[in-house]
Formats: C-alpha cells, sequence, structure tokens
C-alpha cells in the first residue's frame, strides 16, 4: 500500500506541475508541433566504434552522417559502466549513488520512480520503448506499460536480451512467440538457439519503423534502445550473434572480429532506416534525434575490444570506472537548431537527459535530480550553459568502484571506498598516470563527494560476481 500512495503522490506531484506554468525556455514553437525526440542507444558499443570518434575500420556511414548533420560531445558519460544501472540514471535522472537500481539484478522499478516518459506524457506525447529495458521484469511494477510507455516491444530482462534468436519477446505485457528454437531455454528465455530464423534486431528496427509511421501526427518520444553489439553470453566464445558477415567476410579477421564490426554496420544500416523513415514521413526537420551506447564495450562473446580499438585513445572497457567504460559516444541532430558539424567538449551524462528532453517538449522539469539540461549546449548558447561541479558513478561487482569527474580531474576508488586514483584527463586522457600523491587536497574532495553522494541501500551490496 505504501509504494501504491507512492506512485499516487509522484503522479499527483507532476499533474500539477503541468497545470501551472511550463518549463522556462522550453522550446516548443508557438502555435506549432512540439519536436519529436528519438533516442537511439547501442549497447556495449564503444567510444572508439564508430567512425566519427576514429574508427578506421568498421564502416558506420549513417552514424557518421548525424554527426555531419549535428553536434559531436566529445566529452559526454554514460549512467554507468554497465547495462541496468545506466538505464536507470538515464529515465529517472538519478546517478548511481541513490537511484534505485544500481546494477545488473532482478530488480524493478517502483510506482513512485518517475520516468523520461511520463514527464513527457503529461505534455502531450506519444511515448514507445522498442528494444531492451533492464529495469522491470514480467508482472512486476517495473514494466515500460506501467513507467510511461504508451507502447513496448522487446526484451524485458538483459539477460533474455542476450540471446539474438529467442523463442519470443514482449509486446507490452504479452509474449510474442518467434520461429526460433532454443534447446536449453532458461527461465526468462535466455540459451543458445538451435534453429535460427527470427533475428530479434531486425524484428525491433522494423518495429521502429512502424511505430513512426502510426504516430507521425503526434508529437512522439521513442526509445530505440537496440541491442547490437551485445553478445550473447550464453554462447560463451560464439557469442557475437548476427545473421550475416557482410562486407567484413572475406577480410583476414578472427571469425568473431568479423561478427562484432557486422553487428555494428548492422545497427549503422538500421539507423540510416530510421532517418528515412522520418524524412519520408515528412518529420525530419522537427525531430531531434540522439544516438549513443549505454556503457563501454565489452570483453565478451569472444570479442577482444583491442582488435579494432574499440575504446579508441580511453584506457578500459566496460565495468572499468576508467573513461573507456563510462565515455561514451553521443551525437544530437536537430535542423535548424543544432548546428551542422559541430562538436561539444560540455562534461554532462545520463541524467541530464530528463530535464533537457523536458525543456525541449515545454514539459516542466523534475526537482531534487541529478541532470541538468543541456538546451542551451545544443542550440549553440555556450555561455548560457550551467556546469556540473562534478558526475559520480558507483559500480558494485568485483569488489567495487567509484568514480568521480571533477573539472579536469577524474578520481576512481577501486575497491569501493578505497585508496583514490587521480587522473588529470587534460593532460592524460589515456588515465596513464596517477598523481595522487602530487595533489593531495584534490583528493580530499572527490573522497568527500563519494562519500556524500554515496546512499546506502539494503539492495545493493558489494560483489566480486559479475552479473548479467
Amino acid at each position: 500500500m505504501q509504494s501504491i500512495w507512492g506512485r499516487v503522490s509522484a503522479m499527483v506531484l507532476v499533474t500539477v506541475a503541468m497545470l501551472g506554468t511550463v518549463a522556462a525556455g522550453a522550446q516548443a514553437p508557438a502555435g506549432g508541433k512540439r519536436p519529436n525526440i528519438v533516442y537511439i542507444m547501442a549497447d556495449d558499443l564503444g567510444y572508439g566504434d564508430v567512425g566519427c570518434y576514429g574508427q578506421q575500420r568498421i564502416k558506420t556511414p549513417n552514424i557518421d552522417r548525424l554527426a555531419n548533420e549535428g553536434r559531436r560531445f566529445t566529452q559526454f558519460y554514460a549512467g554507468d559502466t554497465v547495462c541496468a544501472p545506466s538505464r536507470c540514471v538515464l529515465m529517472t535522472g538519478l546517478h548511481t549513488g541513490h537511484c534505485y537500481i544500481r546494477g545488473n539484478a532482478k530488480v524493478n522499478l517502483r510506482p513512485e520512480d518517475v520516468t523520461i516518459p511520463e514527464v513527457l506524457n503529461g505534455a502531450g506525447y506519444r511515448s514507445g520503448l522498442i528494444g531492451k529495458w533492464g529495469l522491470g521484469h514480467e508482472g512486476s511494477t517495473g514494466v515500460p506499460t506501467k513507467q510511461g510507455f504508451d507502447y513496448f516491444y522487446g526484451y524485458l530482462d538483459q539477460t533474455h536480451a542476450h540471446n539474438y534468436y529467442p523463442t519470443f519477446l514482449m509486446r507490452n505485457e504479452e509474449r510474442v512467440p518467434l520461429r526460433n528454437v532454443v534447446p536449453d531455454e532458461g527461465p526468462v528465455g535466455q540459451g543458445l538457439a538451435s534453429m535460427k530464423v527470427d533475428y530479434s534486431h531486425d524484428l525491433m528496427a522494423d518495429e521502429a519503423l512502424k511505430f513512426i509511421d502510426r504516430e507521425k501526427a503526434n508529437p512522439f518520444f521513442l526509445y530505440l534502445a537496440f541491442t547490437l553489439p551485445h553478445a550473447n553470453n550464453e554462447a560463451k566464445q560464439n557469442g557475437m550473434e548476427v545473421p550475416d558477415l557482410g562486407e567484413y567476410k572475406d577480410l583476414d579477421w578472427p571469425e568473431n572480429q568479423k561478427r562484432h564490426a557486422a553487428m555494428i554496420s548492422r545497427l549503422d544500416r538500421d539507423i540510416g532506416r530510421v532517418m528515412s523513415r522520418l524524412k519520408r514521413n515528412g518529420l525530419d526537420e522537427n525531430t531531434l534525434v540522439i544516438f549513443t551506447s549505454d556503457n563501454g564495450p565489452h570483453r565478451e562473446g569472444g570479442n577482444n575490444p583491442e582488435f579494432n580499438h574499440s575504446s579508441g585513445p580511453l584506457r578500459g572497457i566496460k565495468r572499468s570506472m576508467y573513461e573507456g567504460g563510462i565515455r561514451i559516444p553521443f551525437i544530437a541532430r536537430w535542423p535548424g537548431k543544432v548546428e551542422a558539424g559541430s562538436t561539444s567538449d560540455y562534461v554532462g551524462y545520463f541524467a541530464d537527459l530528463m530535464p533537457t528532453l523536458a525543456e525541449v517538449a515545454g514539459a516542466p522539469s523534475r526537482k531534487g535530480i541529478d541532470g541538468i539540461s543541456f538546451l542551451p549546449t545544443l542550440l549553440g548558447k555556450a555561455s548560457e550553459q550551467k556546469q556540473h561541479p562534478f558526475l559520480y558513478w558507483e559500480f558494485y561487482e568485483q569488489g567495487g568502484r567509484q568514480g568521480v569527474r571533477m573539472g579536469d580531474w577524474k578520481g576512481i576508488a577501486q575497491p569501493f571506498a578505497g585508496p583514490i586514483e587521480l587522473y588529470n584527463l587534460k593532460d592524460d586522457l589515456g588515465e596513464t598516470k596517477n598523481v595522487a600523491a602530487e595533489h593531495p587536497e584534490v583528493v580530499k574532495a572527490i573522497r568527500a563527494i563519494m562519500e556524500r553522494e554515496h546512499s546506502p541501500s539494503p539492495l545493493w551490496k558489494v560483489s566480486g560476481k559479475p552479473q548479467d
């Protein structure tokens, strides 16, 4: 009963706020249609995995075109270094020191948790999620249709999402059977298919086009959470599942690297299809499109992230608190609003999306969150942009880690609450020289942030065991 009243209270607060003045500076055009928002997120795609961030061998022409027609951010960060907590930060605007889901476990968002679609829906938006959710399981309070989304198609469970040839996907709250056969299927649908017919990514890409067609008359928010190029961990060293190798077929590369590259190029292909569909429906000029990844690149399913320099110039990969685990590609395209071919060094992270998208939509911003709107940066008004005094992350596996970005300083405690490593990112982007001993006052300031921003939770205890 307590959680139900918490949910009612949250909804009342949002509704009351929406009856008042909309957020200051909201960009909804007077007398015109509010802009559509398409948020495309890859899964385990590294900072260096796409051409516009320095990739030389994997082809990503459509993602590169987004950068050429929009703004490329060079210092943007994920919500965390693994899937579920990163997505929780994105959806709720709260960092991992006190958001509800801080790790990859079977935990569900609660009725009182307020999400981006709930904020946007109150401003007249239709919201759809296609892809991987990871914040609520079947029959729980955390499923997308109970967290503000009008429509959902894809995976609820992140372990289910490992399997690119599952026996079912979810549509809203119902299982939709597929033609694949998974002999040793796990309880949430994970496993390795023996008969591979329906490739989940292709189905979800087609579903995204249908959503755009269906909602073209309404302002909409489409959260397109693709699973490429995540590995199928249940397939062990053969986990880079993709229907074909495409243009990489005849290269003298290890098989898994061909597959990894083919997954990224397939992702790129379908981003091109989404952009073409927006244009065909006359929505291209009035749609903010954002492309990003949920965390750094993986070393799973037989993939070697060093082979094609997936982290680019950064140190570390997924599960690391070094830059390669959390700094991500982030591109925003909005014709007539975002300057084409531009770059930004704004230091932001996933918590910023809720206030930014609220302002774009003309919805009231929520109070008490950690994000700040970077709409001024999008619109080229850097002098009006507020800045974060710091960014903060927590990670609960492998002994636990904490991370702080404070100006050009980067502090990492590993294990959790352990000695702090300190790096000056301006001079040492690759985090090669720990200068903690030379700057005790900076270490002290970062330690204070770590202690202040961590709120203990009975759900989250430091573990040495990697999770899904």
